[in-house]
Parts: structure tokens; C-alpha cells; sequence
């Protein structure tokens, strides 16, 4: 009986052990996804000189903010003080109406963005910080409204957008800092309660 008691009492110090040692686990690339990362709110992180600091250290760990009824409405991962994986924003009802990813405080990779009615927003491609790539837009509708393509932040091949009714409205190609082709009014456009707005100017 004795016996069996110690081997009890053995079994459940390894086990845990083991629960104290996986609650400790940290990647040194955290996610907004990850289970065993600090987590922490937004307010409470500090920003000084560029950093985010949680209790006068630079934070690693995943950063939350949520709405009045509890449902998360921003996700985002640190480290070292600076964002760093993956950033995502949600709707009231939970759906993902933003996702952007960082390497060491600066965006790179996709950012993707989505209407209420889970329609897609837009996407838009980063290099270092700054906008590079093929960048899309689409009307609430579903209906696209704007492609265009950027080199090192400036508009550099073909850049076309639409009127929601399928009409083209600009089409020209932007070479060195010269245009060719249709550019009217510079088109614009505003949200107006998720609804587009069109602005000539």
C-alpha cells in the first residue's frame, strides 16, 4: 500500500512538472494565434522611443483589445518591443476585417482587408515598410474598383480603376514619372457608413 501511494505521489510531481515547464514555453517569432505567449492588453503596453514596454521591459508576447461585451477586437504579436507577426482586427460579430504581418516593427508581406458583409476589401503588398507590388481595391459590392501597381511606393506599369458599374475610369501607365494613357480626376474614394464614396478632385 505504501508502495502504491509513492508511486502515486511521484506520478502526479511529473505531471506537474511537466504543466509548469509547457505553461513557460515562448517562441522567439510569437503570433496572435499562439496559446502560450504573455498576453496582455494594448493599454497596458508603453510606447517610448519607437518601443512597446510592459512593465519597464520591451514586450514579447501577443497584445489584445476588445469591445465593450468581451469579443476581441485587435490582435497583435511582439517582440522585443516591436511588432513582430502577425497583426489581426475583427468585427463586432468576430469576423476578420484586418491582417497585416511585420519582421521587426515593419510591414512586409500581404495586408488584407475586408468589408462588414465579408466581402474583400482590399490587398495590399509591402516591402520593408513600403508599399510594393501589385495593390487591389474593391467596391462593398464585391465589384472591383482599383488596380495598381507600385515601385518602392511610386506608381510605376499600369494603374486602372472602375466605377462600380463596370465602367474603366482610369487606364494609363505610369513610366519614370510620366504617364501614358487615360488619367482623369484623381479618383478617390471615403468611407460613408462602409459605404464607398467617390471623390473627384
Amino acid at each position: 500500500m505504501r508502495y502504491y501511494n509513492l508511486t502515486l505521489i511521484i506520478c502526479l510531481f511529473i505531471i506537474s512538472c511537466n504543466r509548469n515547464t509547457e505553461a513557460k514555453v515562448t517562441n522567439d517569432t510569437p503570433s496572435a494565434n499562439s496559446k502560450f505567449e504573455l498576453a496582455v492588453t494594448l493599454n497596458e503596453l508603453n510606447l517610448h522611443k519607437g518601443l512597446f514596454y510592459y512593465k519597464g521591459e520591451p514586450f514579447t508576447g501577443v497584445a489584445t483589445s476588445i469591445y465593450l461585451d468581451g469579443t476581441i477586437s485587435e490582435k497583435t504579436a511582439f517582440a522585443k518591443g516591436k511588432k513582430h507577426g502577425t497583426q489581426e482586427k475583427y468585427f463586432p460579430d468576430g469576423t476578420l476585417s484586418f491582417k497585416a504581418n511585420y519582421i521587426n516593427g515593419v510591414r512586409n508581406g500581404q495586408t488584407i482587408s475586408w468589408w462588414s458583409n465579408g466581402n474583400k476589401r482590399s490587398i495590399a503588398n509591402y516591402q520593408n515598410g513600403i508599399p510594393h507590388g501589385k495593390q487591389y481595391q474593391w467596391y462593398t459590392s464585391g465589384v472591383k474598383f482599383k488596380v495598381i501597381t507600385l515601385v518602392n511606393g511610386q506608381e510605376e506599369g499600369l494603374q486602372q480603376s472602375w466605377r462600380e458599374n463596370g465602367k474603366i475610369y482610369n487606364n494609363y501607365e505610369a513610366k519614370n514619372g510620366r504617364i501614358f494613357g487615360l488619367k482623369r480626376a484623381n479618383l478617390c474614394f471615403q468611407l460613408d457608413d462602409e459605404q464607398v464614396q467617390l471623390v473627384e478632385r
